[in-house]
Formats: structure tokens, sequence, C-alpha cells
């Protein structure tokens, strides 16, 4: 048995660095001194298969840092208006999401995981303050923790644009 090729072997390399990082935005959320303050959200369901793209599949144009931040950015901010300026139905939540996939698809800054953003902005019915946090908050802190595990520690072109 060797055990280096255990202790390397990417899906658990990548499953650690998922861990710690949505670890870390928990901690924020949940333990820190900012939790239960304006400050204090940092982490969103959407962030989950964020992370799996980031740490798991890094070569991915949909998992560069430009897509992760700018396409929940946007996809948030679409939810935004919609719950601003119309009732939460099935027909305006499905209206939102598929504005924010033309919008990220437009953009070239597609990120999959996006697409449920807008439902969790939907049916929490936030404000702009979510854009700051847990948005862009969230997604610097994944971004960061992607560059520390794909470039510093697995040696990889990250991010490769």
């Amino acid at each position: 048995m060797n055990i280096k090729k255990i202790i390397c072997w990417p899906p658990l390399l990548a499953g650690l660095g998922v861990a710690a990082t949505i670890g870390i935005l928990g901690y924020i959320t949940y333990e820190s001194v900012l939790s239960g303050t304006n400050y204090g959200l940092w982490l969103v369901a959407s962030f989950g298969s964020t992370v799996i793209n980031v740490f798991g599949f890094p070569n991915n144009e949909n998992s560069q840092p430009k897509n992760v931040f700018f396409g929940h950015l946007l996809s948030a901010l679409v939810g935004i208006i919609f719950v601003t300026f119309f009732e939460t139905s099935f027909i305006t939540i499905g209206l939102a999401v598929g504005i924010a996939t033309m919008l990220m698809i437009a953009f070239k800054i597609t990120h999959p995981p996006a697409g449920g953003t807008v439902i969790v902005v939907m049916i929490g019915g936030v404000s702009f303050q979510f854009l700051i946090f847990p948005i862009m908050a969230g997604t610097i802190t994944i971004i960061i923790g992607g560059i520390i595990y794909n470039r510093l520690l697995l040696k990889k072109k990250y991010p490769i644009t």
C-alpha cells in the first residue's frame, strides 16, 4: 500500500479543500464575532456546488474566479430586482433564473451554481445588502481558497484565464 498515493488522491484532496473552505464560511456565519450582525452571513447553499467546481474541476472555464464572482453577483442582482418589483411565484422564479442564465452566457461569466443563487435570493426575499454579505464576501473567500489550494498546494495553474 502506497501511503503517498492515498494521501495525494485527487478526490480526497478536493474533499479536504471543499471542507476547509465551507467550514471557514460556516464558522464566520455561525460562530465568529460577526455572526448575528449585518456582516455575519457568508454562506449560501449554492456555494456548496461552487466549491465542488473550484476544487474538483479547476480547469473548467465555469470554475474560474471571474465566473464564480460575477456569476453569483449577477444572479443575486437579478433575483433582488425580481423580488423588488414582482411577487415571488413559480413564474417569476423561472423567469429570473432564465434571465440570469441568459446574461451569464452573454457576458461570458457562466457559473452554473449561480442559478441556485437566484432561487435563494427570491425565496429569502433579501435586499441589496445580500450582494456584499454573503455574495461578494463568500465568493472572494472561495476564490482565495481555490488559489491557495490549486496553485500553492497542488502546483496547478489556477486561475487559467
